[in-house]
């Protein structure tokens, strides 16, 4: 049987009528011009015997959650660069459901991450087991002012957070970090991977859990709900700016026997995920997520880096749990066309693989994006801090190209085909959005057949493509 016939034969299974003809919306972007809208569409009505680069089905896979990015210090400072009319002009462009790129899931971290001004936690008073010192005051000189902004915006907009690092006096080596460098003040031997790094004594454990249940009610006080989160960034990182690497047995004493169970005492509507793993040791991640006593209280789970080999897998034998890409690839600080046709790879590698939500990590930085402890990273929108003016990169409309129209609860779509460089979702309002790239130095006709539709379009060269099908 030839591929045509099969793609006949689903066809029959999967389309539903259409009445009339399509109406097609194009949206396309180049280095040179970026979100312009496009009318050179032909549609024709499908024929049996045409032969069709890419056939969307109307099969559903995974719904999805949301595209979102990563609050933090260097961000928020980075937007007090810009005038107030500016400033609300970049937030909008962030996250109005309307206007931008309608971020809706976005993700912060609890205490200093690698783009806070510098190492500090919620409570770095030694020995506090009762957390009596536990604090939030250093946030409020940035993260809460930058995500009550997000939510001024879009006050739907939903929230996880994770830690990078434990206060120092919890950990064995006594500092934030994993191993020396860039003047961390680190002179201890490396960490090693699969070694804990969190001191593994009870009043330590619990004493933690209950730094996760401060930070909760903290930002609830302050009209901030997180309604997820993850217990470690990274855990498997060996680096100069803040971590805490754990082995999959810590992992499970910690979530199964404290943090588990304090957020269903405390905060029984929060859902504790498990992530965000940077590893491809599926044995050793299922270590966790099949406990017994452990796994009854991950909701789902999140991956980044490393983790994308073992998406796949995840998916297959956990059909239900929702699972993350929790940070992007983050780049050196290019902010390019390769950089965004990067992103486009990544993305498209964890949804094909089952994700239900894509995290972009620093969403605004300055000039070169650099960190604390001196990477160089991409972001959506940088702030020249000579000249107080903003430039939306390439990836901030590549993520448009996705995020603008694909909605909370669409559910991603299977195609047949030529799709290497595609992806299709269908959105509760029943309209069917495409995304597809053209990674060439030449155009690229296709012909994509959406409801017995054959949409026929002439990609530019270097382009990113968005078909929104009614």
């Amino acid at each position: 049987m030839n591929m045509n016939k099969i793609r006949l034969i689903i066809t029959v299974i999967v389309w539903t009528a259409l009445q009339g003809t399509a109406h097609v919306q194009w949206l396309s972007s180049t280095a040179g011009q970026c979100w312009q809208q496009r009318t050179d569409i032909t549609i024709t009505e499908f024929k049996q015997d045409e032969v069709d680069d890419v056939i969307v089905t109307g099969y559903r896979e995974q719904q999805m959650m949301g595209f979102g990015g990563c609050f933090g210090e260097l961000g928020w400072d980075a937007l007090q660069l810009l005038d107030p009319g500016t400033r609300s002009e970049v937030l909008n462009q962030l996250f109005s459901p309307t206007r931008g790129l309608n971020l809706s899931f976005c993700r912060t971290p609890i205490g200093a991450n690698d783009f806070a001004r510098d190492y500090y936690s919620l409570n770095d008073h030694q020995g506090d087991f009762k957390m009596r010192h536990f604090s939030i005051e250093r946030d409020r000189t940035g993260l809460i002012p930058y995500i009550k902004a997000a939510l001024a915006v879009n006050p739907q907009l939903q929230l996880w957070a994770c830690p990078w690092t434990p206060p120092t006096w919890m950990k064995t080596n006594h500092h934030y970090a994993t191993k020396a460098g860039q003047g961390n003040g680190y002179t201890g031997p490396d960490m090693t991977h699969g070694q804990d790094q969190f001191i593994l004594q009870k009043k330590y454990l619990q004493a933690y859990a209950t730094y996760f249940s401060k930070y909760l009610t903290a930002y609830k006080r302050e009209g901030i709900n997180i309604g997820m989160i993850m217990f470690q960034n990274e855990p498997y990182t060996i680096n100069i700016w803040p971590n805490c690497s754990w082995s999959p047995q810590g992992t499970v004493l910690f979530l199964g026997k404290y943090l588990g169970p304090k957020l269903k005492k405390d905060h029984p509507k929060v859902q504790m995920w498990y992530g965000t793993m940077n590893t491809d040791k599926l044995d050793e991640v299922l270590q966790v997520v099949n406990d017994p006593i452990a796994g009854q209280y991950i909701s789902g789970a999140g991956f980044q880096w490393e983790g994308k080999d073992i998406v796949r897998p995840m998916r297959r034998m956990f059909n239900k749990m929702p699972l993350m890409c929790t940070e992007n690839e983050c780049g050196s600080g290019t902010n390019d066309w390769a950089a965004a046709e990067h992103t486009f790879d990544m993305v498209k590698a964890y949804i094909d693989a089952g994700v239900n939500s894509y995290m972009y990590f620093n969403m605004v930085l300055k000039d070169r994006g650099t960190s604390s402890w001196g990477w160089d990273q991409n972001t959506l929108v940088v702030v020249d801090s000579h000249n107080r003016t903003v430039t939306y990169t390439p990836e901030f409309y590549l993520i448009k190209h996705l995020s603008h129209y694909v909605k909370p609860q669409a559910y991603k779509i299977k195609t047949m085909g030529n799709d290497d460089t595609l992806l299709a979702f269908g959105n509760p309002d029943g309209s069917t959005v495409v995304v597809v790239a053209n990674k060439h130095q030449q155009s690229r006709r296709m012909k994509i057949v959406v409801n017995r539709q054959v949409i026929q379009i002439e990609l530019e060269p270097k382009s990113f493509n968005t078909l929104i099908v009614n």
